[in-house]
C-alpha cells in the first residue's frame, strides 16, 4: 500500500508492528535499514495528518466559536 494513501490509523499500526519487530528482535540485520527507512516514512505520514487535523481543527473552531467585541467601557 502507497503511503501517501494511508490513513492515521494504518500508518500508525503498521509503525507499531516495525517497532514491536525490531524490540522482539524478530528482525534480521538484513532486513533492518530497510524497515528504519518504512518506519521514517510512516512517522513522516503520521504528522503530516497530524497536522492537516491540527490546522482543520483549529479553522473549524474559529468558525464556531463567537466574535468576540472589544470592552466597552461605561
Amino acid at each position: 500500500m502507497d503511503p501517501t494513501n494511508y490513513t492515521y490509523t494504518d500508518a500508525y499500526n503498521e509503525l507499531q508492528t516495525i517497532v514491536r519487530d525490531i524490540e522482539n528482535g524478530t528482525t534480521n540485520i538484513d532486513e533492518l535499514a530497510e524497515k528504519i527507512s518504512r518506519a521514517s516514512l510512516l512517522i513522516e505520514v503520521c504528522r503530516a495528518k497530524l497536522t492537516a487535523t491540527e490546522d482543520e481543527v483549529s479553522s473549524l473552531l474559529q468558525k464556531i466559536s463567537p466574535a468576540q467585541e472589544p470592552d466597552q467601557e461605561e
